[in-house]
């Protein structure tokens, strides 16, 4: 066993001649869990962490909030102003009668395309032309605050006339600084670095080169001398892309046909007003469209008049050719005129023909004398058909006739043939007689005329009748262009009264359902929502910071936190001792004893005695990961309580490298150790005296260049040897043993070997060392100690800042090598109150 312990103690000294960074450095990074639960949430770390980050979390919420009020303060609003539009949309050809039937799927297409046309017409090139008309965008008048501008949209001190020759004057600020109310102050600066600026009258034209302009003052606004104004005229393109990138037409209810109208800007009243001048530009617009759609309607009519016209014009004349042709206008009604007018002449042929007959035998009846059968009859018994005749003339002279012949037979009844008066008679009856046949014989002439010419009608009837089916045909063929183009034409005509009474009232097919109106509040930023932002910002900010910090903590800042991560037994803790700033570890149990520093040191003796009884003799050795961690500050008091229990004490300073037990009990460093070890001296002659009488110690002594090799030298082991038989407890101050690796030789000797932790200073994976040398060494009396702690925590006593012991090994261990101890300055000192 003693040739094993004895070559591992050699390896142990090459490695640490050949390099003694190197050892404890792989020890502290080896990447092994050698803590128990180390990467384990711990709530209490989490709590503390929490509580040291409060301050921090403070800030960052008063950031968040103050980020906020600077974001409001220099941001500018945007406002929007909406209005709804109803649009009620009827299609032309249904307006003309003209249209088909469509099914429901096809209206409800077309429905939904009309409204879409009618977004695009609101943003359309003729509705910017004409609103460009309506309201002016051409020039924008701006004041200068102190960081932000302000758009005087109706409410500029001025207004400017210009006229440009030159684009390059478009879209670049003119500066203008009033000098008094009357003069002004113009400068422009151009791309190619060219400043224009010169001193003008209100109303004097400006000369510029390729620009004309000049100021007027307005009647709305007061000037000011202490603002800054300026002006920017823009061009057509710059005015389209920011009505374009500002101005929304969204179908807001295609079944309700609405449509929303929206502009976005910075200034409120000029959003309203865009709003309220683009509903009156859109109806300008529709009716427009609709008077040039009613004026084409009615081109139209006017000309399907005058081409219907035409046709119909056309049409009478053929059918008027065709009545002046034939005669006739209805066929159907000819074909009955003729067969009565047959039948009335067959009627008067017959009549004819009996008056023929009737004169014929009146005639032969004058002849032959025998008009009446006898003188007692009148003429119109005895010849009744003379009624037929209807002529009185014809029917007097028969009677006449007849009286003289009557005469002439009673006269010859009483004269002679040869009486004159006889012969006077005759001669008159035969006057008479053929008087009567001459009227007689013009009457047979007549009446036989008279039949001819009804012979002739009915002969023309005939061959009318023949040719009534081709007429009518003929009739009907010219009665149907002539009927469709007379239809139509009435129905043209009644359209176009129509469509003149719809364009003298003519009015946009729409409905503005909600005018144009801003709210006074702004959409954006929103002021609560921004502030809610900030607050929760700095608290996300704050949370991240202590999630950072939790993760980022990597040293031990409660006795939970040591009992969690290492297997050693905690012999206790002690409190910060705040009573006064120690620049060396001192002795302050033997100056305070009712202090809580003595009274947790007090506690650890107590707790020691469970692990090694104080009824035999002990060492106790007391080492640490690096330097500062106070290894030698609760030597000395530790050893201090023993002394004060009775015991015999002595203190061994074994750091040879930077030895500091003879600082804190303020003596020299001219003898011990190192000296005894190489037979110097004796262990009588180095030892030395406290205030304590049952407490001694030996100091280090002059540091020698091995002193590995001095603790293997078997004159340690008699020094030990020596020392027991005077002292009932020998406490070793030994070195750091993550620094180097004499404080492991020193440990395998030791009763009790103590690990001391400072709070806040020590890091966790300073435990995994500590785990490791217990598990390779088996040390299994491992102690360990939480040094520096504020009571404040668990178990008692928290976590917080050391009182000021350890200088001279430098942070964390880097001057343990002679480097020179330097205080912190203030701007250190104040950063690691926030790390």
């Amino acid at each position: 066993m003693a040739l094993s312990e004895n070559a591992e103690l050699e390896e142990l000294i090459r490695r640490a001649s050949s390099g003694s960074e190197a050892a404890p450095s792989t020890i502290l990074s080896s990447p092994d869990d050698d803590g128990e639960g180390a990467g384990s949430f711990d709530l209490n770390t989490l709590v503390l962490v929490a509580r040291r980050s409060l301050l921090w979390v403070i800030l960052l919420l008063a950031l968040g909030f103050t980020g906020s009020w600077l974001y409001l303060r220099y941001t500018k609003p945007i406002y929007k102003a909406t209005s709804i539009l109803k649009i009620d949309e009827r299609s032309d050809a249904n307006a003309l009668g003209l249209g088909l039937a469509m099914n429901a799927a096809g209206v409800d297409n077309k429905q939904a395309a009309q409204l879409a046309g009618e977004v695009e017409l609101i943003k359309s090139g003729l509705t910017y032309k004409r609103l460009k008309q309506t309201v002016p965008l051409d020039i924008n008048y701006y004041t200068q605050g102190t960081v932000l501008e302000t758009e005087l949209f109706g409410t500029s001190p001025f207004k400017v006339e210009y006229s440009i020759k030159d684009p390059v004057y478009y879209n670049h600020k003119f500066s203008v600084e009033y000098l008094d109310a009357k003069h002004y102050h113009l400068q422009v600066s151009l791309k190619n670095n060219e400043t224009l600026a010169g001193n003008y009258e209100l109303g004097q034209y400006v000369q510029l080169p390729g620009m004309r302009l000049r100021l007027l003052p307005s009647a709305t606004a007061s000037i000011s001398t202490e603002a800054n104004y300026h002006f920017t005229i823009l061009d057509d393109n710059t005015i389209n892309a920011y009505l374009d990138q500002n101005l929304t037409a969204e179908i807001l209810n295609a079944n309700a046909n609405t449509i929303q109208v929206s502009f976005l800007d910075n200034n409120r009243v000029k959003a309203q007003r865009l709003v309220d001048a683009l509903d009156t530009v859109y109806r300008d617009a529709k009716l427009a469209r609709k008077q040039e759609s009613t004026e084409k309607a009615l081109a139209y009519l006017d000309q399907q008049l005058d081409e219907n016209g035409r046709n119909l014009a056309k049409a009478e004349d053929n059918l008027k050719n065709f009545v002046q042709r034939n005669g006739t206008y209805d066929a159907k009604s000819e074909l009955g005129d003729i067969t009565t007018k047959l039948e009335e002449i067959q009627t008067s042929r017959l009549k004819l023909q009996q008056k023929i007959a009737v004169l014929t035998e009146v005639a032969q009846l004058a002849t032959q004398e025998r008009l009446t059968p006898s003188d007692d009859i009148p003429i119109t018994q005895s010849i009744p058909e003379l009624a037929m005749l209807e002529d009185p003339s014809l029917a007097q002279q028969l009677t006449e006739l007849n009286a003289l012949q009557q005469n002439l037979r009673r006269v010859e009844r009483s004269y002679t043939d040869k009486t004159e008066a006889l012969a006077q008679i005759r001669a008159q009856v035969k006057f008479a007689t053929n008087t009567l046949n001459r009227q007689l014989s013009q009457a047979r002439k007549q009446l036989q005329t008279e039949m001819a010419l009804l012979d002739k009608q009915q002969l023309q009837l005939g061959g009318a009748l023949q040719s009534l089916p081709g007429k009518e045909t003929e009739l009907e063929r010219l009665k149907r262009p002539l009927e469709l183009y007379g239809k139509s034409y009435q129905m043209l005509l009644e359209k176009k009264v129509e469509y003149n009474i719809k364009n003298a009232g003519t009015t946009a097919d729409f409905q503005i359902l909600s005018p144009g109106f801003a709210p006074e509040t702004p959409i954006s930023p929103v002021r609560i929502l921004v502030y809610i932002i900030g607050l929760v910002g700095g608290l996300v900010l704050g949370l991240g910071l202590i999630a950072v910090r939790y993760l980022m903590h990597n040293t031990v800042s409660s006795v939970s936190e040591l009992e969690h991560n290492t297997k050693a037994s905690v012999l206790g803790v002690i409190p910060t001792y705040e009573k006064e700033r120690l620049d060396v570890s001192r002795l302050v149990v033997d100056k305070n004893p009712k202090s809580s520093v003595s009274e947790a040191i007090r506690s650890i003796r107590t707790n020691l005695d469970f692990i090694s009884p104080s009824t035999k003799r002990r060492l106790i050795s007391v080492t640490s990961t690096i330097s500062g961690e106070g290894k030698t500050f609760v030597t000395v008091n530790l050893a201090g309580i023993i002394a004060q229990s009775g015991q015999r004490v002595i203190v061994l300073d074994l750091d040879m490298r930077k030895p500091k037990v003879n600082l804190a009990f303020g003596a020299e460093n001219v003898r011990g150790i190192s000296t005894i070890l190489i037979d110097r001296h004796t262990v009588a002659e180095c030892i030395q005296h406290t205030d304590i009488s049952a407490l001694d110690f030996i100091s280090a002594g002059p540091t020698p260049p091995n002193p590995s090799e001095l603790i293997l030298n078997p004159r340690f082991d008699q020094m030990l040897e020596e020392l027991y038989l005077t002292y009932d407890v020998i406490m070793i101050d030994t070195p750091p043993v993550g620094l180097v690796t004499d404080g492991i030789l020193i440990m395998r000797k030791a009763d009790v070997p103590i690990y001391i932790v400072r709070a806040n200073y020590s890091r966790k994976s300073f435990l995994k060392n500590l785990n490791r040398l217990m598990r390779n060494n088996q040390f299994t009396r491992m102690c360990t100690i939480l040094n520096d702690a504020k009571a404040q925590g668990s178990y008692g006593y928290g976590y917080g800042y050391g009182y000021g012991y350890g200088y001279g090994y430098g942070t964390y261990g880097m001057g343990y090598y002679e480097e020179p101890t330097q205080k912190k300055t203030w701007q250190q000192r104040l950063k690691g109150l926030f790390s």
